[in-house]
């Protein structure tokens, strides 16, 4: 069986055979290893996922047919094969390139197309070389919402409020404070008790520096808790 080189465009509506079959046929099979260094163990590696495919190889485009190499007799003129890689490229969509009788048969983008213009000995033949890339397509599927069953959902009824229990002021109560006047014959521990020097603390302006003399009818504060 014949292995035939075929590049298809625009879902097969535009096709181009390689007059010539390249030499050899490159696919790069990446994948997306990590290495790394752990402490005290040494190199290990995080296996990834498998990369596009990449393919490359060399050939020309005759100007002539010749049965030694031509894989067939009607092909397009070299300058016609160039324009219409180049505007398959300049597309920005992808093409699909296939080798028959092999597991090749890829969607593709160009990756690069360098060719010679003119090389000796080879008048009006173009020499070229294409790199080619796996392209994969993304298979995400549309989400559909159905605007009709949320126009017509039952409007959530907001919960009642709560009500809030009663503000308490906790502000701190005056300490309770009891005045007693001086009579003749009282004592600071007869009427604070012994409490007494803290009493004269208090009332110290009151009674004087003295607290065992109390002046009849001195006001003595003093607190009951």
């Amino acid at each position: 069986m014949a292995i035939e080189f075929w590049l298809s465009f625009n879902s097969g509506a535009e096709k181009l055979r390689l007059p010539v079959n390249p030499p050899s046929l490159s696919v790069k099979s990446p994948f997306g290893n990590t290495d790394i260094n752990i402490t005290q163990f040494g190199e290990y590696t995080v296996i990834g996922e498998r990369g596009a495919a990449e393919l490359s190889f060399n050939s020309f485009f005759p100007r002539e047919y010749n049965a030694s190499y031509c894989e067939y007799a009607d092909f397009p003129l070299p300058a016609e094969c160039v324009r219409i890689l180049e505007r398959w490229r300049d597309e920005r969509k992808p093409l699909r390139f296939v080798v028959t009788g092999t597991d090749v048969n890829f969607a593709v983008t160009i990756r690069d197309f360098s060719y010679e213009v003119q090389r000796a000995g080879s008048p009006g033949d173009i020499y070229y070389t294409l790199s080619l890339k796996e392209y994969r397509f993304l298979d995400v599927q549309p989400t559909v919402v159905d605007v009709s069953a949320t126009l017509n959902a039952p409007v959530a009824k907001k919960p009642a409020a709560k009500k809030r229990p009663p503000v308490v002021n906790k502000a701190k109560s005056k300490t309770p404070v009891t005045k007693t006047k001086v009579k003749q014959g009282d004592t600071l521990p007869k009427i604070a008790g012994k409490d007494w020097p803290k009493v004269y603390e208090a009332n110290k302006k009151a009674i004087g520096n003295n607290p065992n003399i109390l002046r009849h009818g001195t006001e003595i504060t003093r607190t009951t808790i």
